[in-house]
Formats: structure tokens, C-alpha cells, sequence
């Protein structure tokens, strides 16, 4: 069994998506960035482009994101952008 992460995507106006995933990747300014659990702690600005979630299922979380960030700490990943949606 993976280990999980916590993941919480929320925009300006509502949480998008909230639950465990073994994956997250993002677009940032620097590259694409990808999370795993025990991945070393991360604060980067999101590009605009897609966030990608891979729960223990393996159902993939699509969501479009035009700006923000990504933090992550002690297995939780919060991604913050003012507009963003659910594909």
C-alpha cells in the first residue's frame, strides 16, 4: 500500500477538491513539479496549466489552474489559485 498525501485545491471562491492521492503533480514557473509522500518541503508559484491528482485508485483529478501556488509539508499539499476549475 502507497503511502498518501493529503490534498486540499481551492480557489478564490470555493475548495475544488480535498482528499488523500498517492501523485500530484503541477506546472510551476521553474518545471513541472511532481509529489510524492515524504517528498521534501516545496513553496512554488503555479504557472497557468493543468494539476494533476492520482488517488490510491486511481482516479486522476484534472483541474486548470491559471495562478497561485503550491505548498507542501509533512505530507500536505494545498494548492491555492484565484481561478481555477475542475476539468
Amino acid at each position: 500500500m502507497a503511502k498518501l498525501i493529503k490534498v486540499d485545491i481551492v480557489s478564490a471562491d470555493r475548495q475544488l477538491w480535498s482528499g488523500e492521492a498517492v501523485q500530484v503533480s503541477a506546472r510551476t514557473q521553474i518545471g513541472e513539479i511532481g509529489i510524492l509522500a515524504g517528498h521534501e518541503p516545496v513553496l512554488a508559484i503555479l504557472a497557468p496549466g493543468t494539476v494533476r491528482v492520482t488517488t490510491e485508485g486511481g482516479e486522476k483529478v484534472i483541474v486548470e489552474a491559471q495562478d497561485g501556488f503550491v505548498s507542501f509539508d509533512h505530507d500536505t499539499l494545498t494548492v491555492v489559485s484565484s481561478e481555477a476549475v475542475l476539468a
